[in-house]
């Protein structure tokens, strides 16, 4: 029996896939030498999916899992970046002491019978952004 987009299965389904697209993510950081301060952090303008750094390397970590790479590629939205800011900006009101890293957005890739992929720097961020 299949369910509607939205039954409660559903959403269960798509809860799991994400947590377990997310624990992919974080290992996948880790062993490229990243520390994991943060998964699934929620503000009052969104959600990080994880906050890591490695040495003075901040990065906030969209992770998106689709049915392809390139369809998990194109998931985040100028919309869904503006919100990524407001987040991260909302992280860093609650540790200054990462204020002084560099700072950047990055995404992991996930889709079925691929490697995660790992992309760097996604987005720019105008220094305005940050209060600079």
């Amino acid at each position: 029996m299949t369910g509607a987009p939205h039954s409660r299965s559903e959403r269960r389904r798509r809860f799991r896939l994400g947590l377990q697209a997310e624990t992919v993510a974080a290992a996948l950081l880790r062993a490229k030498g990243y520390r994991i301060l943060a998964r699934r952090f929620k503000t009052p303008v969104g959600e990080l999916d994880i906050v890591a750094v490695r040495r003075r390397r901040l990065a906030f970590v969209e992770v998106k899992r689709r049915i392809t790479i390139e369809v998990a590629a194109d998931a985040v939205t100028p919309k869904a970046q503006r919100r990524l800011i407001r987040a991260a900006q909302f992280w860093l009101s609650r540790w200054p002491k990462y204020q002084t890293h560099d700072q950047c957005f990055d995404m992991v890739l996930l889709a079925p019978g691929r490697w995660p992929r790992h992309l760097q720097d996604v987005f720019g961020v105008p220094g305005d952004m940050w209060g600079g």
